[in-house]
């Protein structure tokens, strides 16, 4: 049967004529073109089947059929389905001789649009050819207007003019779980939550007669009284008189993505494992309390924390034990403050507060001395007491002397040093005029300037690759100094000393002067990548920066500008970042690019994102180092990702260690990377032979980016890795907590009965993932009855078998991932 698009009304419509008897279709063609000879294209057909050829052979695309009942391959009233399928979706109108109202009403019944007889006159001809079609596209619309209605995948719900429901689409009830009989006439009050108030809805009427729509958020309730977020667009229907008939309602529900929302905002401004604020949202309240401070002529502190001892825990009880120790920690030390102080998580084991609305400094000592307390206490993990104690630094504000936010917490920072070579335990409060000195791995600004002159500091350099393709995108120039007393020194040891000295400038310049010579070294040896440089903010924020930048760039001038990326910290503190941005925009123009490094470790996060030109972000280590086997380090790097692509920046990844690494990077959608797993860093004279015989791992060609559907699938395994990794832990010695080995109560066991359905019941790969999984458990059991029994005979093997297991699951959980993502599955290439 021929499939036709929906009929037009043309002015000049195509009729065919299905007449056996060559005079009566001659009469009727002479009918139809009596009065308006271009009215009508008439074709004629004795048969069906000559009607079949017209259509499929010569193309004739008829409007409308005019069908005689009775013809040399079909009779009666069986003729009208025969002719409707002969062309989809054009009206049928029966012309006979039989003038019978039984037989014209079973033609109408079996789908013909009209019926007239042989004697009707050419005028009612054409009219009730027209009509034929007229009527058939109405018919169709109506037809449209439906299906639309209830296959939309919006809800839609309309009520009548006093707001009664009258009609509502299956996504109404997909949505909202109410069956449609349940809910017409009745009110759309009913799906209220109780969220807003009356004032609410007062502005939504208003709108609606003053406007005829409304457009907006709202949080309605589900039938089984779960709340749920829609958008929701109100729209009012009136007729021709302009009154109101309808009111038509069209929303989709937001839920998952209001709650992504809020999962951005909470690892934009709070620390996961401690649901303490981050350095982020300490900074915003800093600011905002030292404004305080001023208006209200009072004084604040600022504490810096860091505990003692917490190192040697984590060494000898495990990460998992050490993060216990954080967070009840942390507790207390949040409960030691008083009403509107914060307390913040800066990254590992230590923190930071503000103290605000302080009479003076006497205020501070009894919130200090219950800190103390609070990190002196024992925190008990089962039979375990672990115990730490906590170095306090205070400085306060307002000072004699301006200072802004970061140089208290540095100061706060130096006063903490100090408590700590005091003898730890205590609180230290800083000194402006007394307390000077620096760490002790720091080298004096005298030394540094020394090693500046005599040409000691070097640039070693580690590549950037696209993992997937194996391209060299570039190299990141990174600062060493050849110390004559103390070898080869990381730029950890000095670069603080010159934070914020005009020393740090010089040293910058050196770095980009030294960076162009090098590109040009290479450009004419046939090697054409980027070099990336790191500047700090105090280089960054000099009033002359862009100046010197063009000196710098002119000294080189073979070399174009775009062959050099600057590095900006994201831990960086920008005082007026909307002249950051136009200096880095003034750079952009110019030929350079811009990187954030370090990203999502520090000040800036979403507004750096929002308001700094940077082409990309470098994921921070940290991140990805644990990510194999730490389901939360997963879940923040996952997080981290989707900010990237939200603000459309380019992602690369540092501190990629291994193949294991580099694989799920590229199932998270993340391709370019660096790290001891591609190369270390290294002299510039050794970077040509590296580009010789650099491959990427073949498996990292073969690595899909999964859907959000095969997300589940990785952190599952994730969560698995992390469970062996525990009882392997425990059975060297490396952690006192036993693990859980009965399998219905781990994390793994519930993400295999949340995917229980039948799809998954003749799946073999989850089928085998079961099967494993009970396996693992089992002689996770027997190693463990092993250890506390000092069985040692077979504990090597068993622990082999146990290795054994957790890869065939993993490979396992890899199949089922791939074939989730519709890919062919290669075994032992690692989640």
């Amino acid at each position: 049967m021929l499939q036709t698009s929906q009929i037009s009304l043309k002015s000049c419509p195509v009729v065919l004529v299905i007449e056996d008897e060559p005079g009566d279709a001659q009469l009727i063609r002479l009918q139809l073109l009596e009065r308006e000879p271009g009215a009508f294209v008439v074709h004629l057909a004795g048969s069906l089947e000559a009607a079949k050829n017209l259509i499929n052979v010569q193309g004739v695309r008829p409007d409308v059929l005019l069908l005689d009942l009775n013809l040399p391959d079909s009779t009666g009233i069986a003729t009208i389905e025969r002719c409707r399928n002969l062309i989809d979706d054009v009206p049928v109108v029966v012309l006979t001789g039989l003038d019978d109202a039984s037989a014209m009403k079973t033609a109408i019944q079996s789908g013909a649009e009209d019926y007239l007889t042989k004697d009707s006159d050419g005028s009612a001809l054409r009219k009730a050819v027209r009509y034929a079609i007229l009527r058939h596209l109405r018919d169709a619309d109506a037809r449209l207007a439906s299906t639309v209605f209830m296959h939309a995948r919006e809800g839609i719900l309309v009520t009548d003019a006093d707001g009664i429901i009258i009609d509502v689409n299956d996504a109404f009830t997909r949505i909202t779980g109410y069956q449609r009989d349940e809910v017409i006439q009745r009110s759309p009050s009913l799906l209220k939550s109780g969220h807003h108030g009356a004032e609410f809805y007062e502005v939504m009427w208003r709108d609606l007669a003053e406007q005829g729509h409304w457009f907006g958020e709202i949080w309605n309730r589900r039938k089984n009284g779960e709340v749920y977020a829609e958008m929701l667009t109100i729209s009012t229907v009136r007729d021709g008189r302009d009154k109101i008939r309808h009111y038509v309602g069209l929303f989709s529900d937001v839920t998952l993505q209001k709650e992504h929302e809020r999962q951005l905002e909470l690892i934009a401004h709070y620390d996961a494992l401690t649901k303490l604020p981050n350095r982020v949202l300490l900074s915003d309240r800093l600011h905002q309390a030292m404004a305080q401070s001023l208006r209200r002529s009072q004084l604040l502190a600022v504490v810096y924390i860091d505990l003692d001892g917490f190192k040697a825990v984590n060494d000898s009880y495990g990460h998992e034990s050490g993060d216990q120790l954080l967070v009840a920690v942390a507790a207390r030390m949040k409960l030691a403050l008083r009403e509107g102080d914060t307390i913040a998580r800066l990254g590992g084991d230590e923190f930071a507060a503000v103290l605000c609305d302080l009479a003076d400094t006497a205020s501070s000592l009894p919130v200090l001395s219950r800190l103390l307390e609070a990190a002196d206490h024992p925190v008990h993990l089962g039979s375990l007491a672990l115990h730490v104690s906590a170095s306090i630094g205070v400085s306060y504000y307002p000072q004699a002397e301006s200072v802004d936010a970061d140089q208290l917490l540095r100061q706060a920072d130096q006063a903490m040093y100090q408590a700590k070579l005091a003898g730890k335990n205590r609180y230290h409060v800083f000194d402006a005029d007394l307390d000077r000195s620096v760490r002790g791995i720091h080298e004096s600004l005298q030394h540094i300037r020394r090693a500046l002159n005599e040409n000691e500091f070097a640039l070693y350099y580690q590549p950037k690759v696209n993992m997937r393709s194996g391209a060299i995108v570039g190299v990141e120039a990174l600062i060493r100094w050849h110390h004559p007393e103390r070898g080869l020194l990381p730029p950890s040891v000095f670069l603080p000393v010159i934070e914020d000295h005009p020393l740090a400038i010089e040293l910058g310049e050196w770095v980009i002067n030294s960076a162009l010579s090098q590109l040009k070294t290479w450009q004419d040896a046939g090697l054409n990548f980027p070099i990336s440089v790191n500047i700090s903010a105090f280089h960054l924020q000099r009033a002359d920066f862009l100046d010197r930048l063009r000196y710098l760039l002119g000294l080189h001038p073979k070399i174009k500008p775009g062959s050099l990326e600057l590095e900006v910290l994201e831990t960086s503190a920008l005082q007026d970042i909307s002249q950051v941005s136009e200096l880095m925009q003034a750079c952009r123009e110019l030929g350079l690019s811009f990187a954030l490094d370090d990203f999502g470790t520090g000040y800036s996060s979403l507004t750096y994102l929002k308001r700094l030109p940077c082409s990309l972000l470098k994921i921070d280590q940290s991140f990805v180092h644990d990510m194999l086997d730490d389901p939360d380090d997963l879940a923040i790097l996952e997080g981290v990702l989707g900010l990237a692509t939200a603000f459309r920046r380019q992602v690369i990844a540092e501190g990629v260690e291994s193949v294991e690494h580099g694989n799920l990077l590229l199932q998270l959608g993340c391709e370019l990377a660096q790290g001891y797993g591609i190369a270390k860093p290294m002299p510039a004279k050794n970077i040509p032979d590296w580009v010789q015989i650099w491959r990427p791992d073949k498996v990292w060609a073969t690595q899909p980016t999964v859907s959000r559907s095969g997300l589940p699938i990785i952190f599952a395994s994730v969560e698995f890795r992390s469970w062996v990794k525990g009882v392997v832990e425990y059975l060297n010695g490396s952690d006192v907590s036993p693990p859980q080995v009965y399998a219905q109560d781990c994390r793994f066991c519930a993400w295999l009965a949340s995917q229980e359905s039948p799809e998954m019941a003749n799946n073999v790969a989850f089928r085998d993932i079961e099967k494993l999984h009970l396996q693992i458990h089992e002689l996770a059991s027997e190693l463990l009855a092993a250890k506390r029994n000092n069985q040692a005979q077979d504990f090597a093997e068993m622990l082999r078998r146990l290795l054994k297991l957790r890869d065939k699951t993993i490979d396992q959980m890899r199949s089922l991932l791939f074939e989730t993502e519709g890919i062919a599955f290669l075994p032992s290439a690692g989640m």
